[in-house]
């Protein structure tokens, strides 16, 4: 089956509004663009979309593979020095938690766990549409403020109740719809963090962006943590609230509003704009010098770059933190052509490459949240007129990957009415990565998540108002 059948066109308004009516009284929902205290539902596809039973299968395995290798990799210096050296010399948001990650190593770790939250995007690929020849490729792996855990975990429910209403759910048809425990997943990830700090009094902190539209996906980690534990408690504060509030204690502690801090968790901080002034740079480094627990520390930030997604994917890069051929080829057979484009021969037969057929490239910066990546013109544009050629080392060159379209009705709150469109969808795994030091004291994969927008958009998340919520169909 490589596609759903869509409901007679007089009862796609029903379904949308009943589908609307389930989002906001079970969660699925965001904060209004013009009004803090206003929300709505979030964007969502009225069906869940086609993907095949066994590439789902690989995505979820392989996420145990690449949380490892995060790990591995954040815990290399000369690996993370020697990825980022052409980088940090032109792009200065990554120089900067670059410095914080060299000054806080220098006087020691004085907390030696970590916890990794991690989500792995893949799309499908094959020049075919829908056949056997399908594969998984991977857009990114985000290592920092991987979102969408409490939302995503609520859509299997929605499109179970969507598919009754149009046609009867048989239970062989359930059963295409995989549970999603990603909301619990991460949850459990936090408390066993917060676990290992050893105080019961001792919170979560999560770091928030200003006005947070997506707050509601975050609340749900919040809820669920107290549900797993009555005493495991998250608060929330904002670079400026850890600024004016937060001192770190002769034992390094981290004391917020008068909170001890078990465990920070960065939901802001991976965007410049995050950072107001270097008062905030400097609320950084205080939290990464604590003994809280960091979610991700500056290493796991910086192993999540594009950068580095680039070195790991050149020839005999994988080698040096994997020796098991069957995790090798697991993750290898994810990855698509990433190629560098630092000054030097090599980096001038890639920009050589992409000026001679842009449209089979995306450049990408090294920036998080979506809405950031080149395509097109714009790609000769920024090559031959924009960029010397040592700032070309801000960005690295992806092949494009080529999913099959299928058709779906997309359903936002600022749209009078579903609108078919031919969409294409991307699909995540979250995965959870608790050690200390070497050591890793919980690899777990926790659920997914699935993003599907118009063909109309080459780029943008849920958040930046391109992609909506989804749900995987097993064929």
């Amino acid at each position: 089956m490589a596609a759903q059948q869509l409901p007679p066109e007089e009862l796609v308004s029903y379904l949308a509004e009943e589908g609307k009516d389930y989002c906001v009284t079970h969660g699925i929902v965001m904060g209004a663009k013009d009004s803090y205290h206003a929300v709505h539902h979030a964007p969502f596809t009225l069906l869940p979309t086609p993907f095949p039973k066994r590439l789902f299968a690989l995505a979820k395995e392989v996420q145990k593979d690449f949380n490892l290798l995060v790990h591995r990799v954040s815990q290399d210096h000369e690996f993370l020095k020697g990825a980022l050296q052409s980088t940090i010399e032109v792009d200065a948001f990554t120089a900067k938690i670059y410095e914080i990650y060299e000054k806080t190593r220098k006087e020691g770790l004085v907390q030696p766990i970590s916890l990794g939250i991690f989500r792995s995007d893949y799309m499908l690929d094959g020049t075919n549409g829908w056949s056997e020849n399908l594969t998984i490729k991977q857009v990114e792996i985000n290592t920092i403020a991987s979102s969408f855990g409490g939302l995503s975990a609520q859509m299997p429910g929605l499109h179970n109740f969507i598919l009754d209403l149009q046609n009867g759910l048989e239970p062989s048809n359930k059963e295409r719809l995989p549970e999603n425990t990603s909301a619990i997943g991460v949850a459990e990830g936090f408390v066993d963090a917060w676990k290992l700090y050893g105080s019961e009094k001792a919170v979560v902190m999560m770091v928030v962006s200003e006005n947070e539209k997506n707050r509601f996906d975050q609340r749900w980690i919040q809820h669920l943590m107290r549900e797993i534990h009555p005493s495991a408690r998250m608060i929330r504060k904002t670079f400026n609230d850890i600024g004016q509030t937060g001192e770190l204690k002769d034992d390094k502690s981290l004391i917020v509003d008068g909170y001890e801090v078990a465990v920070v968790y960065f939901r802001a901080g991976y965007d410049p704009d995050n950072y107001k002034s270097e008062v905030d740079w400097n609320t950084r480094l205080m939290m990464e010098k604590s003994r809280a627990i960091k979610c991700p520390s500056a290493a796991i930030h910086l192993a999540g770059t594009k950068k580095v997604q680039q070195v790991l994917a050149s020839p005999g890069a994988l080698e040096r933190f994997i020796s098991d051929e069957d995790m090798l080829n697991r993750i290898r057979r994810t990855f698509t052509g990433l190629f560098t484009l630092d000054e030097g021969p090599e980096g001038d037969k890639t920009v050589q490459m992409a000026l001679a057929d842009p449209e089979r490239f995306v450049l990408k910066p090294q920036l998080e949240g979506g809405g950031n990546n080149i395509f097109g013109d714009d790609i000769v544009k920024t090559l031959t007129s924009t960029v010397d050629v040592k700032e070309r080392s801000k960005f690295i060159l992806m092949e494009k990957i080529k999913p099959p379209i299928v058709k779906n009705y997309i359903v936002r709150a600022e749209l009078p009415k579903p609108v078919l469109a031919d969409v294409l969808s991307e699909i995540g795994c979250f995965g959870i990565l608790l050690n200390r030091g070497d050591e890793v004291l919980v690899n777990r994969e926790v659920g997914h998540l699935m993003r599907t927008k118009s063909t109309a958009h080459q780029d943008g998340g849920v958040s930046s108002g391109r992609a909506n919520l989804d749900s995987p169909y097993l064929v």
